[in-house]
């Protein structure tokens, strides 16, 4: 059938499935000789000067949207687990040079982010950490507060630009870094890898069966089950650990809205608080166990393809349980690891993916074709059922508070336009919209960094798993390196939704829908990630091409400010409204409710809503916090005229937890009608733990 060449008519959108389609988006051979610039020396404490940080990114946790499944519904209502911000820093001693890799339990690194965060770096060590040398990369959580980007399409749903959110993570992300190179000392890295099959599924199969045979033959089961893990030691001391292993991010659905960091925050919080020991708040260097993502596009973790579902029918459950399987095989990867060698290197350019040529080496068809401007697809509508359940019907005339935007921002489709994204059915041009204001991105950073023997090759949204192989055969050809030293690292530096194989991409499955720049998106990569590796390898300057703009300017708000706070009638902030019970079996769950503040009024970062204190010695010591997997805070609006609110804390107290007297303390902050915001702290009496 041929491509579209007439205009089609202009048809009103539903406001919301508008707002769903834009906000939708996700050892073996040694090295080469080139790459072996010395071996690591105990007299020297290694080749390399390894430092490792973790920073706090929490944003606002209550009545802010989330981001991720791109739901009006899903807001804030408190916190589960705190998001974190991992970072390693690496120095080759013979040549002098440095690279950063940041790991952030998010749902995507914007550019917004990464301008922040280079910002914040400059003003702190002028140009020794700069847009080449740093790799800002996300886990792909979709249970945190959104608001963070400067593209409309990315805060649609969340009602806009969320100031609050935007600098704790651009904080808490430059925090790490600083503490990751305040630890530098000298030290080695070891690379182990291995395969885990057990922890996520093929979501888009169909489109998956599309492509040739050659390259589904690299992936028998549909899934990528490789698991790469970098070892970081300082002296005699371990330090550190990445461990990339490819599925979303999303065992927990839309409709929770408590924070959570998800499956590879749970694993990374087990390996540093359960086994090594490390107590966040306590702010002091310790283990760090990074878990990112590589191409998870259609990977998903729920195992029976339906939200919240597999391995069991319990959400929560399940983020424990793929989170462990992630964590027990990183935790075998990294026992067997082995030392590397290699310096540290990076390049990076700039590339309008709206407008790139591509040369028919890189196409199916040998020929030479185009990237379009970007465009979202109509399959986009359907969502991703496996992951995040397909919007539900609308009436026609709905008004959402970003009614007017969208009303403002319909434009049709040019005939041009969709025979350049043929088959794709087009529902909003982005592409042609960013004339006006900024909707998605189309100047995206395309990174390659060295650690050692392996390459991170930065990839500034969601490949599925056969896209990401072929840009890493292509890298691997250029650079003259085993495939498995090159790794697709997705969710890197900027977001621009799915990147598909022209197969795939034929299928119009919500992956290919939302391939914002046509069927050559992907050939399009492949080539530029070959100029970049080819840069990488022959030592030479590279182009950096044209610089995004800084959109930081125009950005909107329909989401309201903090008023006041009061407390219930005869309490004080910080009161207790519901006492816990006197004493607790191990097993049980123990409940306090406080009359509160709205948590806007300070996001806490690198504190706590929470603490759960044990009595030492005739002391309280503080044994969990709101970072804890067994607690949880959530915050109630009692009474919007009067700005009363309560907070309600819970502990489920583990099989393991020592017996003894336990009280639950709150933290919090109220804004009175001049605007003054003061802090407070309550405490329960205290109860007995069996």
């Amino acid at each position: 059938m041929p491509p579209p060449t007439a205009r089609r008519p202009r048809r009103r959108l539903p406001v919301a499935l508008l707002a769903a389609a834009l906000g939708a988006a996700a050892l073996g051979a040694p090295a080469p000789a080139a790459a072996r610039d010395s071996a690591d020396s105990p007299a020297s404490g290694g080749s390399y000067l390894v430092g490792r940080g973790i920073a706090d990114v929490t944003g606002e946790a209550a009545e802010t949207g989330m981001m991720g499944y791109s739901s009006f519904d899903q807001k804030t209502s408190g916190i589960h687990q705190r998001q974190r911000s991992r970072a390693f820093v690496v120095v080759d001693r013979a040549s002098g040079k440095r690279v950063v890799y940041v790991n952030a339990d998010l749902a995507m690194i914007f550019q917004s982010v990464r301008q922040g965060v280079l910002a914040r770096l400059q003003e702190r060590y002028g140009s020794l950490y700069d847009e080449e040398n740093v790799l800002l990369s996300a886990t792909h959580t979709h249970s945190g507060p959104g608001g963070y980007s400067h593209h409309v399409a990315y805060n649609l749903s969340v009602l806009g630009f969320q100031n609050g959110t935007y600098r704790a993570i651009v904080d808490g992300i430059a925090d790490s870094v600083a503490k990751a190179h305040d630890d530098l000392k000298p030290g080695t890295v070891s690379l182990g890898t291995g395969t885990l099959t057990n922890a996520s599924v093929n979501r888009s199969r169909d489109a998956f069966d599309r492509n040739p045979a050659a390259d589904r033959a690299a992936f028998p089961d549909a899934i990528d089950p490789a698991m790469t893990v970098l070892r970081f030691r300082q002296g005699d001391q371990d330090a550190g650990a990445i461990s990339w292993f490819a599925t979303h991010n999303t065992s927990i659905t839309n409709r929770n809205t408590l924070i959570s960091p998800d499956n590879k925050g749970y694993a990374a919080y087990v390996w540093e608080h359960g086994h090594e020991g490390v107590r966040h708040l306590d702010d002091t260097p310790g283990f760090v166990a990074a878990f990112p993502n590589t191409n998870a596009g259609d990977m998903s973790p729920n195992l029976n393809l339906k939200p919240g579902s597999g391995p069991t029918e319990d959400e929560f459950e399940n983020t424990r349980v793929i989170g462990e399987r992630q964590l027990d095989k990183a935790r075998e990867i990294y026992d067997d690891a082995r030392p590397v060698a290699g310096g540290v290197d990076s390049r990076l350019a700039y590339v309008d993916m709206e407008h790139v040529t591509v040369r028919g080496e890189y196409t199916p068809d040998g020929q030479e074709h185009r990237t379009c401007p970007a465009v979202v697809g109509a399959s986009t509508l359907a969502g991703s059922v496996e992951d995040g359940p397909a919007i539900p019907s609308f009436e026609e005339g709905m008004r959402t508070p970003v009614a007017g935007i969208l009303d403002a921002l319909r434009i049709d489709t040019p005939s041009w336009l969709a025979t350049c994204q043929y088959p794709k059915a087009s529902l909003v041009p982005t592409g042609l919209l960013s004339k006006v204001h900024p909707v998605t991105p189309k100047i995206l950073p395309l990174q390659i960094m060295k650690i050692g023997e392996l390459h991170l090759v930065a990839a500034p949204g969601e490949f599925t798993i056969t896209s990401g192989l072929r840009v890493r055969r292509t890298v691997a050809r250029q650079l003259g390196v085993p495939l498995d030293r090159v790794l697709l690292q997705g969710y890197a530096n900027a977001y621009s939704q799915y990147v598909t194989t022209p197969e795939e991409y034929d299928a119009q499955n919500y992956e290919g829908g939302s391939t914002l720049y046509g069927r050559y998106t992907l050939p399009a990569y492949q080539q530029e990630y070959d100029r970049i590796a080819e840069s990488l390898r022959e030592g030479t300057v590279l182009d950096a091409g044209p610089t995004p703009p800084d959109e930081s300017g125009r950005q909107f708000s329909l989401q309201t400010g903090v008023v006041y706070d009061n407390p219930p009638a005869g309490r004080a902030f910080g009161g207790v409204l519901k006492a816990p019970e006197a004493s607790y079996a191990r097993g049980e769950k123990a409940t306090a409710e406080f009359a509160t503040g709205h948590p806007k009024n300070n996001v806490r970062r690198g504190s706590t809503f929470l603490e759960v204190q044990r009595l030492e010695n005739g002391a309280w010591v503080r044994v969990l916090d709101d970072g804890a997997w067994e607690t949880t805070y959530r915050w109630t609006r009692l009474n919007g005229l009067t700005g009363t609110s309560k907070a309600t804390i819970t502990w489920d107290i583990g099989a393991d937890t020592a017996a003894g007297t336990y009280r639950i303390v709150h933290h919090g902050d109220a804004k009175n009608l001049f605007g003054k915001i003061t802090p407070f702290t309550g405490a329960t009496g205290s109860f007995t733990v069996k």
